[in-house]
């Protein structure tokens, strides 16, 4: 792997790599999750049970051998709910925490069983009489569509007129695609532990990406206000949107059962019931009409996605429009008309995953581009380059303007390291020798839009306090998923003081410190926690200031901290002295820091507004081998040069660009989701469901940043990195469908995503007989 390095550092601690936090403590599994605290004495062991069926009614609930069971303390039922059975993250639906009497997916939680301990608790369970009246379940997109059942109504934007647009054009092609779903897959399950206290208070350790609804969940469940509620949290093993809405029925289970039993109570699920009672990634169904002249250039659009929610709203309605913001990609589409539909099914409701619906409107963008280039005989790469967003084409669907038009500058140079243009002839001189073995190349582009696209979501407070040998104390709203995010803020809170990183303490989350929190998602934490740390370190700065001017003699302005020292007027202390000469001065050194993103704005009724502060690029070229006899495919090289503004942590930014690309390879070429007739994941475990291992990892993986800084005033002139290295995948699908182009050139390739060797050998034989 090449790593090209970034933009020499003008700070003392952001700019440059340094190691991830805990990565010592991964490595020596001395990192302490939720399952490795030490349980308080007498903790109890929380089991939930799933329906059997998809759809209908219960009938009849008999736990009683379940409640005589050796070890069981409580068997919990919505009966048990003190305040209101709902699990819910948006308050125009219900998700019960534990079913009443409908049932509406397979492994819906009807009871819990509390336990001495979790295999007594297992064993239990098995012990339960339930009767069902069944009903034919809603599984897939297109038994929802054929049914007409939404889980909320139909939304569209749309600029100029796209029907007149594609009357009109001079050439015109209707297509489609179907994109899957994913398994979140975290190496850390969902688990959490919940531990009594006076006065109806809970305290909630929890594997979650969003604290401040884990406190609300539970109060509502509980029945009780926010602040009799504390959630903590100081390091996930994965979330990747996982654990941002759904963590919080786990929650809210084991703080009912301590309520119940006055003990404390920890629910850890099961690998299996864990894929079967969360929710995925959001897979589609994408027919798309589009106009085109003939180099390529788009000149009319028209595109609809189907989505399969599952039973409940949860997250649907943030993500399939962010599938609509994203549904241009990185190119102009002139007149255009976006449209989604949420189907309801009776599966496990989807929920956030990186990139939060980007992808899935990436993905039938890519498509598009693709089959125009197969139409008219040309490299695809060129169509992409013909469409690109550029002065006076600069207007997204949704009435953004594209400020920066960085990426043609970014492609190209991509283009020219990756040698595409020579490696494309010598791969079709390959395929032309070659019979069975066929390789492929695609160059694809990113352009990702950063904010939360719920607007009051764009917000973050941290807490500072400096102690009087000079150390650190930072707290602050975000939460660490591996992802680094603790890091960069402590990096940052160091620059301010002028101090070496390893001054500053990095605590863990909490409710009881940092109030009213956003989820640790849309690839916004570094951003709004960052800057909220800023802010907070700043007001104690400017305090510490004022007191060395007075020691000085000079002004405050004149006050310089660096390499640990506060320096003027030829004069200097450490940064601990002068912390020390505050407190005699009884100046406070504690603050509060707050950050709201500016400039955003988005009037969802219009379709009009700036939902994102800026865009994150991007671009990967991925060359890939398929065996058309088998369908087996292998990735034989990836060059990718992703836009991270000026890095806060190349190291750190290189390693998200590194993960999210192979997360994003494996969404698009192997972890295939499969719901039987009746509802029921049948890929709920390793054995069934493919992530992608180290063996697939691309031995020749080529990736450098792009050394541009951010033209908003964000924290260090920085961009964020989490989500959008994962669309870069896309250029492995893309290459993929470019070699089995290659066996039938006049044929337009109908591959649907996961690309896996049943889907490759099913499009090679559908080009075949198309051409």
């Amino acid at each position: 792997m090449l790593h090209k390095p970034s933009l020499p550092s003008e700070t003392t601690a952001a700019g440059r790599s340094r190691p991830h936090d805990s990565a010592t403590k991964h490595v020596a599994g001395a990192a302490l999750y939720v399952d490795d605290v030490p349980e308080p004495a007498g903790t109890l062991h929380v089991v939930p049970v799933g329906s059997k069926i998809a759809a209908g009614r219960i009938l009849v609930m008999d736990l009683e051998a379940v409640r005589a069971a050796p070890g069981v303390v409580a068997v919990l039922t919505a009966a048990d709910v003190p305040g209101r059975n709902d699990v819910s993250p948006v308050d125009f639906d219900c998700d019960p925490c534990l079913a009443e009497e409908s049932i509406e997916f397979h492994s819906q939680v009807v009871f819990a069983v509390v336990g001495r301990s979790r295999e007594q608790a297992r064993r239990a369970a098995a012990l339960a009489r339930i009767e069902y009246s069944e009903t034919i379940p809603v599984v897939t997109v297109d038994e929802a569509l054929d049914q007409d059942v939404v889980v909320m109504p139909d939304y569209a934007f749309a600029q100029g007129e796209p029907d007149e647009a594609l009357d009109g054009a001079a050439n015109r092609l209707h297509g489609s695609i179907r994109i899957g779903g994913q398994e979140h897959f975290y190496l850390e399950g969902q688990v959490v532990l919940a531990v009594p206290g006076e006065d109806s208070d809970m305290y909630v350790l929890s594997s979650t990406q969003h604290p401040t609804e884990v406190q609300h969940v539970v109060a509502r469940v509980l029945g009780v206000a926010d602040h009799a509620v504390e959630c903590e949290v100081r390091r996930m093993g994965g979330g990747f949107g996982g654990k941002e809405s759904q963590a919080s029925q786990w929650a809210a289970l084991a703080a009912l059962a301590a309520r119940v039993t006055g003990r404390p109570c920890k629910l850890r699920l099961d690998r299996d019931d864990d894929m079967a009672m969360t929710g995925k990634r959001h897979d589609f169904l994408v027919n798309y009409d589009v106009g085109f002249d003939e180099d390529g250039v788009i000149t009319g659009y028209d595109v609809l996605y189907a989505a399969r929610c599952g039973y409940s709203a949860d997250l649907s309605l943030g993500i399939c429009d962010r599938t609509m913001f994203h549904a241009d990609n990185a190119y102009f589409l002139g007149d255009a008309r976006i449209a989604t539909r949420r189907m309801k099914t009776n599966t496990v409701s989807n929920t956030a995953f990186r990139g939060f619906g980007g992808p899935q409107g990436m993905m039938g963008m890519e498509r598009a581009i693709d089959a125009i280039a197969w139409t008219l005989g040309l490299d695809p790469l060129d169509v992409r380059k013909a469409n690109f967003y550029a002065g006076g084409r600069d207007r997204t669907p949704y009435g953004q303007t594209v400020e920066d038009n960085i990426l043609l500058e970014l492609v190209e140079t991509l283009e020219a390291s990756a040698d595409y243009r020579e490696r494309r002839r010598r791969i079709a001189a390959f395929n032309d020798n070659s019979a069975i073995l066929k390789k492929g190349i695609a160059l694809t582009p990113v352009k990702f839009g950063i904010s939360f696209t719920l607007i009051q979501l764009n917000q973050a407070g941290a807490l500072v306090h400096v102690y009087s040998d000079g150390s650190v104390h930072l707290n602050h709203g975000g939460t660490e998923m591996g992802q680094g995010l603790y890091m960069k803020v402590a990096q940052v809170t160091a620059d301010v003081f002028g101090i070496d990183v390893s001054a500053v303490k990095i605590t863990a989350t909490t409710t009881a410190k940092v109030p009213n929190t956003s989820p640790t998602a849309a690839s916004s934490g570094t951003d709004l926690n960052g800057q909220a740390a800023r802010a907070a370190a700043l007001a104690i700065r400017d305090r510490m200031a004022a007191v060395a001017a007075n020691e000085f003699g000079v002004a405050a302005e004149s006050i310089a901290f660096e390499g640990g020292r506060v320096v003027a007027g030829g004069r200097s202390l450490s940064f601990g002295e002068l912390a020390k000469m505050a407190v005699q001065a009884r100046v406070s050194l504690s603050a509060t820091g707050f950050y709201k993103t500016p400039k955003i704005h988005w009037d969802r009724a219009a379709g009009l507004g700036r939902p994102f502060l800026y865009f994150a690029y991007g671009a990967s070229c991925s060359e890939v081998t398929i065996d058309t006899l088998t369908g087996e495919m292998k990735v034989d090289r990836v060059d990718i040069l992703h836009d991270v503004g000026r890095s806060l942590n190349p190291a750190i930014d290189i390693g998200q660009i590194e993960g999210g690309f192979v997360q994003g390879m494996g969404w698009l070429t192997t972890e295939e989701l499969v719901f039987d007739a009746q509802g029921r994941l049948r890929t709920h475990a390793p054995s069934t469901y493919k992530i992608p291992t180290a063996g697939d990892v691309p031995e020749d993986f080529r990736v450098a940043l792009f050394e541009r800084q951010n033209r908003e005033e964000t924290v260090g002139r920085s961009k964020a990195v989490g989500e959008p290295p994962l669309m870069l995948a896309i250029s492995v699908f893309c290459a993929i469908a470019d070699a089995i182009h290659s066996l039938a050139p006049g044929a337009r390739v109908s591959l649907d995503a996961p690309a896996t060797p049943e889907e490759i050998l099913k499009s090679i034989k559908a080009a075949m007989r198309a051409s």
